[in-house]
């Protein structure tokens, strides 16, 4: 059974201060930040507030969270937000999930130089997705998508793919038609694979030939031009793997896949399963042999170091919004896009300030007002306190 409450910030408080001494000179700055930010989150380290309940006087501690991308634990507020926003994007059309991922070859240059070659892969992706949707011959119109950036396989190991979340059809050259995708059908993906495999190989080649690129260990021979081109030559040839999975079917079924797949991180805390005898053991899904639920079982430095493998470049974007969904024209082009296919505007909210509770009980059905003792009662708060320090009095519980 899993222990109660197993943590990924358990395994790291743990073994961290170990970790960062042993590969103090393979660990990046932007590693050690996500390392020491999980281990103090929701702690008193990033101080904190007491709440007591206004009818049967529970208190409890309510820890800061340290906020950081990477941590299992923050994501929660910000997913809900970021899901409520799509809904009001939503269009009443069937959407298609793509996804695109680069051989390992290619992936193993993207570990090196992660802001370059994960720019080119979201680069080489949409440019693949508007150009074949644009061709008469296919869909001949400009579409839509959102792209989601996921590093990881379900083993925690290294593999860069994005997903690709499209309505099923876009808008006629001249803006004045909506042209839907056959049923079931988006597009071609032989098509959307060579034509992905060729812009993301023009575009690699032509960040080597301006010096972005840089090669260690293992690949520090790719620094030479003859050798670089060697290396890419069997890649160039292969069959990179471009797959449609089965549409959702409507847009709410979008919503509750992008639910799942947003503002996660390589792993989530449910899926650990122990931490004992310095070993780290995690549920996973065996996809090369029928999505077998399994459980692997990691030394704990060897389960860190794969963690780290996922920790993105400082400010890197890794949701992307293109062609009908890009920022710079949304409102604009979904306007039109809903005027052509009878569909409702969206219901915009008031703009008026909001405290979190209120906002996270409106975007999830959960309260985080209710006092877990009395049950009726409202946690108001009554005393705050700084990173560091502690809260005057003993609480009777902590959240």
């Amino acid at each position: 059974m899993r222990p109660l409450g197993l943590e990924v910030a358990d395994i790291f408080r743990q073994i961290g201060p170990a970790y960062r001494r042993d590969h103090a000179a393979h660990l990046s700055r932007g590693q050690r930040c996500v390392m020491s930010a999980i281990e103090r989150c929701r702690t008193a380290a990033l101080g904190g507030h007491v709440e007591q309940c206004d009818a049967c006087g529970h208190q409890r501690i309510a820890f800061n969270s340290c906020r950081n991308r990477h941590c299992p634990k923050c994501q929660s507020l910000t997913r809900a937000q970021w899901l409520d926003d799509r809904r009001r994007e939503l269009l009443p059309v069937e959407y298609f999930h793509v996804v695109f991922t680069v051989p390992q070859e290619i992936a193993a240059i993207a570990y090196q130089n992660k802001a370059v070659v994960y720019d080119i892969l979201f680069r080489a992706t949409a440019e693949t997705l508007r150009t074949i949707a644009a061709d008469p011959k296919h869909l001949g119109a400009e579409i839509g998508f959102i792209a989601i950036l996921h590093t990881w396989g379900q083993n925690l190991l290294h593999h860069p793919h994005l997903h690709c979340v499209v309505p099923g059809g876009g808008l006629s050259p001249d803006g004045q038609r909506w042209i839907a995708c056959r049923p079931g059908f988006f597009l071609p993906v032989r098509v959307l694979s060579r034509l992905f495999r060729r812009l993301f190989i023009a575009q690699l080649c032509s960040a080597f030939d301006a010096g972005e690129l840089h090669f260690f260990h293992g690949l520090a021979a790719l620094q030479d031009p003859g050798e670089f081109a060697r290396y890419l030559a069997p890649v160039s040839r292969a069959e990179w793997v471009v797959y449609a999975k089965a549409p959702f079917g409507g847009p709410e079924r979008m919503l509750d896949y992008l639910g799942r797949y947003t503002h996660r991180v390589a792993i989530a805390n449910s899926r650990l399963v122990e931490f004992d005898n310095g070993d780290v053991a995690f549920q996973w899904k065996d996809y090369r042999h029928e999505s077998q639920h399994k459980v692997m079982r990691l030394q704990a430095d060897e389960f860190v170091r794969r963690f780290l493998l996922h920790v993105l470049p400082s400010g890197f974007q890794r949701i992307r919004h293109y062609g009908l969904l890009g920022n710079r024209s949304r409102e604009a082009k979904l306007e039109r896009c809903r005027r052509l296919l009878n569909a409702p505007a969206p219901v915009v909210p008031a703009d008026e300030p909001e405290d979190y509770r209120d906002r996270y009980q409106r975007l999830t059905g959960v309260s985080l007002w209710d006092c877990p003792q009395c049950k009726h009662g409202r946690m108001i708060c009554i005393e705050t306190w700084l990173p560091g320090s502690a809260p005057r009095g003993p609480p009777s519980a902590t959240a």
